[in-house]
């Protein structure tokens, strides 16, 4: 999960719209927004409250940024077993089942990497050298999980950032949807839930940005559900021509080759699209051929 709000940081802004009111504030490094088709500012700013307090919350317990929370608890426990609570045994048992999916592609335990690798747009490549002793540290079989108990070996850590913000909007939008019947549309950074179909118009419009410039590389349009976009247009790698994705390989420690710029992904969970989009970059060349066997709607740009 991303670089944590500050409490003090913690705002959110009400507009009006054409169809209702935007509720808008950032967390998880990201810009959050909230549209409700409604007439009623009373409403929207009671909903927006509950969405950013929720997410805020979420991003307090689960950041690995935070010196104060479970995921520094677990990270730091030095080989000693730490007792987890419903909701991160939930995202345990999510992330386990991810990584016996994707048979050990998608790996809660891969964090530790980016010790050797540093997405900012240089040249600076890491050595098999500097990769070689944090695999040691890779690998969910290592773990030992026996709910509520987990067990990680010193040096080890988790890193929930792959599932956390789309567990995020999940949770957001069944709180929403236990407030109001109102259509509400959810925007955290690219991660998106619609509770309902609009009343404005047939189908939410979302568009999606082409890598590389401004203009949209396309519209998606759903009624209601999730949908969630995975890529490398911000953090990546170049060194003699060649370009080196942030997606990077558990098992090897190594960045994916050829792999998609852009994954989205519709699913009827927000926490099932991201997986399904992360998964596809991790897959490479084969994402369009994986995605297809799912069959679940996509888009892919390379």
């Amino acid at each position: 999960m991303n670089k944590h709000v500050n409490k003090t940081e913690r705002q959110y802004h009400i507009e009006a719209i054409d169809a209702g009111y935007r509720g808008m504030f950032n967390a998880m490094a990201s810009p959050c927004e909230i549209l409700i088709e409604t007439d009623q500012k009373q409403l929207a700013t009671h909903i927006s409250d509950i969405v950013a307090n929720e997410v805020w919350r979420i991003e307090e317990k689960f950041s690995r940024y935070r010196d104060d929370n479970i995921i520094y608890q677990i990270n730091n426990a030095k080989g000693a077993a730490v007792e987890v609570d419903e909701e991160l045994a939930y995202l345990i048992d999510f992330a386990q089942m991810c990584y016996q999916i994707s048979e050990g592609l998608f790996d809660i335990t891969s964090g530790v990497l980016r010790r050797a690798w540093r997405f900012d747009c240089s040249d600076n490549i890491p050595t098999q050298a500097q990769i070689e002793p944090l695999m040691q540290l890779v690998g969910w079989e290592k773990a030992t999980w026996q709910k509520p108990s987990l067990i990680l070996a010193e040096g080890m850590e988790i890193d929930l950032g792959g599932i956390g913000k789309e567990y995020a909007v999940d949770r957001a939008a069944a709180l929403v949807a236990a407030e109001t019947d109102e259509p509400v549309l959810l925007n955290f950074g690219g991660d998106l839930f619609a509770t309902k179909k609009p009343k404005s118009r047939d189908k939410w419009q979302v568009g999606i940005e082409s890598i590389g410039g401004s203009t949209k590389y396309g519209v998606i349009q759903i009624e209601a559900g999730a949908v969630a976009t995975s890529g490398d247009a911000q953090r990546y790698l170049e060194s003699n021509g060649k370009r080196y994705s942030h997606v990077l390989n558990p098992q090897t420690g190594w960045s994916v080759e050829n792999a998609p710029k852009s994954v989205t992904v519709a699913a009827p969970r927000c926490i099932e699209a991201g997986f399904l989009s992360t998964l596809a970059m991790l897959k490479g060349e084969e994402a369009e051929a994986f995605l297809e066997a799912q069959e679940v709607t996509f888009w892919i740009q390379r």
